[in-house]
């Protein structure tokens, strides 16, 4: 008996290229105000930067859910062929590990500040119950994951984009077309040309 499978798409879904590039915009944010959070004195400012933190995370949260939603109905393309096997494995370990974060690091922030007892609100418009019970505890160590899977994040993104830079002006392939929206592809062309003939397969 024969199974049938679904064909791939050629490429991304506009709505899945453009919430690519919402949510690196906002972690490119997100994660160095949280790093400079405590540094800042205490007062108004560094309350408002706390709770933009807060809600940008949550808008990562519910942006990874419609990500996966879309890539669940539209299914991806498959993998560039011009990739050599350890970019294939490196891609794909960048791609499951900023999946898993986006995930992980927002629901992280929410139990912990449900522990501290702290509001997290959502760019002031309501605010999210608490999903856990009060505990100094568990506060000091979901504390301690959340800014660990920041600094993972961030190594993993940067990484990512590295790739990203390599493949567009190095290599200069087809790989980043790829997830660009249609109106920025012109723009790399340009950008290729003046650097030398792409070199897409």
């Amino acid at each position: 008996m024969s199974m049938s499978t679904t064909p791939r798409p050629d490429g991304y879904s506009g709505a899945a290229k453009w919430l690519h590039w919402i949510m690196a915009a906002i972690v490119i944010f997100v994660i160095p105000a949280g790093i400079s959070l405590d540094k800042l004195p205490e007062g108004p400012l560094q309350d408002r930067m706390f709770n933009l933190h807060r809600s940008f995370g949550i808008l990562v949260l519910a942006l990874a859910i419609a990500r996966v939603a879309i890539r669940r109905s539209r299914g991806t393309p498959a993998p560039y062929a011009g990739l050599t096997r350890f970019e294939q494995i490196a891609s794909t370990a960048a791609h499951h590990t900023l999946y898993l974060l986006i995930f992980v690091t927002p629901l992280v922030g929410w139990a912990m500040m449900s522990a501290y007892r702290a509001e997290v609100p959502v760019f002031g418009l309501f605010n999210l119950p608490p999903i856990l019970p009060q505990s100094d505890a568990t506060y000091k160590i979901l504390s301690g994951v959340h800014k660990f899977c920041g600094i993972v994040m961030a190594l993993t993104l940067f990484a990512h984009a590295g790739g990203a830079f390599m493949h567009a002006f190095i290599k200069r392939d087809g790989v980043l077309h790829r997830m660009l929206p249609n109106a920025w592809g012109p723009a790399l062309d340009k950008v290729q040309s003046m650097l030398g003939k792409p070199n897409r397969s």
